[in-house]
Parts: C-alpha cells; sequence; structure tokens
C-alpha cells in the first residue's frame, strides 16, 4: 500500500527549571509524505528485534532534521531508523510509540 498523506514531525525538548524539575515541549512541523506499509520482511526482522513496524513514511530530506516522533492519522509513532532513498527524500521507519494512542505501557 503506498498513498500520499499529511504527517507531523514532532521535535521535543527538554528543560530543567530553577528547581531541577523537568518539563518537556513540542514542535510540530507538518509535512506531506508517502505513506509505505512496512514490507514483510521487514516486520518480520523488527518483530524479531522487539519493534513493532508499522509505516514507511518518505519525505523531504530537507523537511526532516532528526525528529523521533511522527503523527499520521492521529497516531503516534517512534522513528526506529531511516534510510536516504536518494538526494531528495528520506524513509522514516515507524513503529507505533510505547504509551501513545490510549496504549498501556509493558513492565
Amino acid at each position: 500500500m503506498t498513498k500520499i498523506g499529511k504527517v507531523s514531525l514532532i521535535t521535543e525538548t527538554q528543560t530543567q527549571d530553577s528547581i531541577g524539575q523537568v518539563t518537556t515541549s513540542e514542535a510540530t512541523t507538518d509535512v506531506i509524505a508517502e505513506v509505505k506499509s512496512v514490507s514483510q520482511s521487514e516486520f518480520m526482522q523488527g518483530q524479531q528485534g522487539g519493534l513493532s513496524p508499522a509505516y514507511v513514511f518518505e519525505v523531504s530530506v530537507f523537511a526532516y532534521s532528526g525528529q523521533k516522533i511522527v503523527v499520521y492519522n492521529g497516531n503516534r509513532y517512534s522513528v526506529y531508523r531511516t534510510y536516504e532513498a536518494d538526494e531528495n527524500t528520506i524513509e522514516l521507519y515507524c513503529e507505533y510509540e510505547v504509551g501513545a494512542n490510549g496504549e498501556e505501557e509493558e513492565s
């Protein structure tokens, strides 16, 4: 499956106040991406490595600056690897973000 969709690349920034409390803020960059399903081999290799591969988002290398979170259709995904497909595009291999989307974190 391949389609075009809007994704949000999330940059997290942590700051510490004067009493040591850490606050995380997020900045969002909306971009157009080619949305692909992960291949069967990518899914199987990811599962063996403890990942849950979900999508591959192909975006412009100019829009991507190392963000580790992608939001697509209201769901948050973690980027677990990238691949520069060519000089203009980069593929973001993503899995469901643990603890996001109403899921409980495993202990």
